[in-house]
């Protein structure tokens, strides 16, 4: 199958995958492939790439910051082994095998036209050896070993038994589940060795103790009982973190208070420490219930090398999720926050801690939305909003500095000086509205020109005044909010405002005046809520250069 790489060539080289089909790519979790981009240059839902048998083809989302395919930008393209694909300013190599042995058949971009003196070529692939060629089909081996190694002499089988040992790196080397690998690592300890049962054990972060993960017995027909291991034996190796054989467990004087060796008449037992660096994270355990002496020292030798990979396929299972759990708590942050805030809280900023400052609160609506959207379809009525607030939020309130608190239906409500305060607060906020409203044009220019039926406007209230700031919720389930009067009276400001209109409070009027903004001061108005009347000012947005607002400076 085709795939792309990203950061070819070095530490933090990718490969992702194309299944055949649609592939999406972009920022948010819910892609084929998700991005993570520092540089916010990707959209939530950038680009896709299709996997026909045909060939393949990317075609842009109508992303930000468009897409490219060998440094010019296109809307849809077919590509080939080789092309640069860039997203934003993310950039990937295709790789498409198929297309690459068909050219180098036909004599187009092969080796031997570079000039190379080729003596011989391999494919990693074709090299590999089945793992059932590798093992043997009856259960025991001469030499007594529980291993169906195939080969009787001893140089023979260290071949044999290092090339099973790369079949299970190569096996348990894909991304795996957490929760599914130790199965699998059991399914395979199963085909290689002779055992009766096995057990892999994980330690538990919580308690600090062994609890199994999975087991297996060799006869499908044994009863599933979980206690069947000798918790002595895997308690011992846990502490003293070395591989053991018990030969005649029953006989062994160290284990000789384990009920569990006594009940299930376990006659040798096997055990080896998972310890991928410098630390145990469990233990794997086999045992035989028929004879004695089961075991031998090629056994414990091959048995603590698999415990070894496994650990390390565990470790990178563990770590993965952990990568998971991180790409969505940032892609959280990425939903409210802008970039610089978001850095400040990976840096350790406490948002826990309840802070009272000063911000600006801009309220967007979008006028008349319910008479609008009552003959559309609900998923059509989604699709739009989806559209429009990608523009306001992704397009003009983040660029401008401003922190995304919450989406009401059509509404959408944004602070500036919250949780990261700067001088240039209200400044940035008001720039961010007069945007709005010229982007809400551009919007309605760009629906008419692909011939739909949609023309709206929106009306925006500001105000700039103190609140209380910090997470409100239950533990599991929390948001970044601000509290108090000024957001109530930034919501009224939004109410009093018509379709088109930009209205500030006389509080951010005096934090904005060094703009020399065109206003228009209005007669006073009464709201809902303040038993006085409210000084405000319309912002004359049409009358303001929007390439000078666009530039982002005071």
């Amino acid at each position: 199958m085709p795939y792309i790489i990203q950061n070819q060539d070095t530490p933090q080289e990718r490969i992702c995958d194309l299944r055949h089909g649609m592939n999406t790519i972009g920022r948010g979790l819910d892609n084929s492939i998700v991005v993570e981009d520092d540089a916010r240059s990707l959209s939530r839902h950038h680009a896709e790439i299709q996997v026909t048998d045909k060939g393949l083809y990317v075609t842009d989302l109508n992303s930000s910051n468009g897409t490219f395919v060998n440094q010019i930008q296109i809307v849809q393209q077919k590509l080939n082994h080789g092309d640069l694909v860039q997203f934003g300013s993310v950039v990937f190599r295709l790789v498409d095998d198929s297309r690459a042995r068909e050219n180098s058949s036909s004599g187009q971009n092969t080796l031997s036209n570079s000039g190379l003196s080729i003596l011989m070529r391999v494919s990693p692939e074709k090299s590999r050896v089945s793992m059932q060629d590798l093992l043997k089909q009856k259960q025991l081996a001469t030499s007594g070993s529980v291993l169906m190694i195939q080969g009787s002499d001893e140089a023979q089988r260290t071949s044999a038994k290092l090339r099973v040992l790369l079949e299970v790196s190569q096996e348990l080397a894909s991304p795996e589940a957490y929760s599914a690998l130790p199965e699998k690592i059991l399914e395979l300890l199963l085909k290689i060795m002779s055992v009766d049962r096995a057990v892999l054990l994980l330690v538990d972060e919580k308690t600090g103790l062994l609890e199994p993960k999975a087991y297996r017995f060799s006869n499908p027909n044994a009863t599933a009982d979980l206690d069947f291991y000798s918790r002595k034996i895997t308690n011992f190796v846990f502490q003293q973190g070395d591989s053991i054989i018990s030969d005649d467990a029953s006989l062994d004087r160290r284990f000789d208070s384990s009920q569990s060796i006594i009940q299930q008449s376990i006659q040798a037992a096997m055990c080896a420490p998972l310890q991928p660096r410098d630390h145990l994270i469990g233990v794997l355990y086999v045992d035989n219930l028929s004879r004695g002496h089961a075991y031998n020292k090629e056994d414990l030798e091959f048995l603590t090398s698999l415990a070894n990979q496994a650990a390390i396929a565990i470790e990178n299972a563990h770590l993965y999720r952990n990568m998971q759990s991180e790409v969505i708590r940032r892609t959280k942050l990425e939903r409210f926050f802008p970039a610089a805030v978001s850095q400040k809280i990976e840096e350790g900023w406490d948002l826990n801690r309840v802070i009272e400052t000063e911000v600006t609160a801009l309220f967007s609506d979008i006028s008349g939305f319910t008479e609008m959207t009552a003959p559309m379809q609900p998923r059509k009525v989604l699709e739009f909003l989806n559209e429009y607030f990608k523009v306001m939020v992704e397009d003009i309130v983040f660029p401008f500095g401003g922190t995304l608190e919450k989406y009401i239906a059509d509404a959408l409500l944004a602070v500036w000086g919250s949780p990261y305060r700067k001088d240039d607060d209200a400044i940035m906020a008001v720039k961010a509205a007069i945007a709005m409203q010229w982007a809400m044009k551009e919007l309605n220019e760009h629906w008419t020109e692909q011939g739909r039926d949609l023309q709206i406007q929106i009306h925006i209230g500001l105000n700039t005044g103190m609140v209380a700031a910090g997470n409100i919720g239950s533990e599991n389930l929390i948001q970044y909010t601000n509290i108090g009067d000024t957001m109530n009276v930034a919501s009224r400001i939004c109410t009093a405002a018509q379709a088109g209109e930009v209205f500030i409070s006389e509080t951010t009027r005096v934090h904005v005046s060094r703009l020399n903004l065109p206003l228009e001061k209005l007669d006073l108005i009464k709201v809902k809520g303040k038993e006085d009347p409210l000084q405000l000012y319309k912002v004359l947005w049409e009358n303001v250069d929007v390439k000078e607002i666009l530039r982002n400076e005071n």
